[in-house]
């Protein structure tokens, strides 16, 4: 008969934490067909949408961040931490886990240390330069911390950290003309995260106003749900090739596309960008924790792979000239792309996936 090996990945809530479960998770099952994966995280639609849309199981608990809140949702997401590590143990118990490992977000918490309890091997694995809170606390104890940056920081222990890179989302056969738009022009993609960005939807909105001959452009507009319905009304007066949508599961290869990229600076995203070897305008994020999006953003900028424009300096003017320089210069894209590729890390799911099928392995 042959022994089923059963493995929790839990965390989520945005795609740069669910999506790299995702790749970790396909990456599992091309090794080992009859591996069995349960995902676990808040429940929130979005989360269920993209497990249901791979084909995945998956359990919620109450969890609640801490990070950021007022103290009365901080005392009462505090009192709730023992409420869902008890849900967690009930899943673990049910599914009869071999492994868990966290991919960040709050419900990945209680799942972590529900699974130390437990005397289940776990591990967490970090997307940023700098670790959230959640990961921080539980890389106390877990066995192993999957790093995706070389000098990631706020880890104390270094002995158990891997350094793998991001696990990327595979790219799928789709092109240009699919989207009905003109092959021949100059294609920018804007990436909000998975929840879309506000301030970078009217930046560049104001920026194609101003842009000489937009119909030159193709843009291909991930604009988040808040905000879909007023991009698309202020297109549908615009001269410009566009293709809006408020989330593009196919992001890889919308990617391959783009000759320009503007984008925030999750490092999920910043990781699909250099593999792909594309250059890029990114907009870090003001508000992320321990501004991890300006670290993650410097990292590239560094090594002439991007433009950094900082939330609090953007504007359509600003936007328009960097699109315009860009749109003018390609050498200098072309440069910036393959100073971006030189930083990909590929292969990054089957190393991890490699790591969690020997610790298995070896608690057996």
């Amino acid at each position: 008969m042959i022994n089923q090996k059963k493995i929790i990945i839990c965390g989520g809530k945005t795609g740069g934490h669910i999506f790299p479960g995702i790749a970790i998770a396909q990456a599992l099952i091309k090794k080992d067909k009859n591996i069995k994966i349960l995902f676990v995280g808040t429940g929130e639609l979005f989360e269920t949408k993209i497990f249901n849309k791979y084909g995945f199981n998956h359990k919620k608990i109450s969890a609640k961040g801490i990070k950021g809140k007022s103290f009365k949702k901080k005392f009462k997401s505090i009192l709730n931490i023992p409420i869902s590590i008890f849900q967690a143990i009930k899943i673990i118990k049910h599914f009869k886990s071999d492994f868990v490992i966290g991919v960040g977000g709050y419900s990945s918490g209680s799942v972590v240390l529900a699974a130390k309890l437990l005397g289940i091997t776990t591990a967490i694995q970090e997307q940023n330069s700098i670790p959230g809170l959640t990961n921080k606390i539980l890389a106390r104890f877990v066995n192993v911390i999957f790093t995706s940056f070389k000098d990631t920081r706020g880890f104390s222990k270094k002995k158990n950290q891997i350094f793998t890179g991001n696990p990327l989302r595979k790219s799928t056969n789709t092109d240009i003309t699919d989207f009905k738009l003109n092959p021949e022009n100059f294609t920018i993609l804007i990436i909000g995260g998975s929840q879309g960005a506000e301030s970078i939807n009217k930046a560049f909105l104001n920026a194609i106003k101003l842009i000489d001959k937009p119909e030159q452009y193709n843009v291909i507009h991930q604009t988040g749900k808040l905000d879909e319905k007023i991009v698309i009304s202020k297109y549908k007066k615009t001269k410009i090739n566009w293709h809006a949508k408020a989330f593009f599961y196919n992001m890889p290869t919308l990617q391959n596309m783009a000759d320009l990229i503007i984008s925030r600076a999750g490092a999920l995203t910043i990781s699909e960008i250099t593999l792909r070897g594309k250059p890029c305008i990114l907009i870090p994020y003001p508000y992320a924790a321990d501004d991890h999006q300006k670290f993650n953003a410097n990292a590239l900028v560094k090594k002439g792979g991007a433009w950094m424009i900082l939330d609090k300096e953007l504007s359509g003017e600003v936007l328009k000239e960097k699109i315009e320089f860009g749109k003018n210069n390609p050498d200098k894209l072309l440069n910036m792309g393959k100073a971006a590729k030189n930083l990909s890390m590929d292969n990054a799911d089957e190393k991890i996936a490699d790591t969690i099928l020997k610790m298995i392995k070896k608690a057996n």
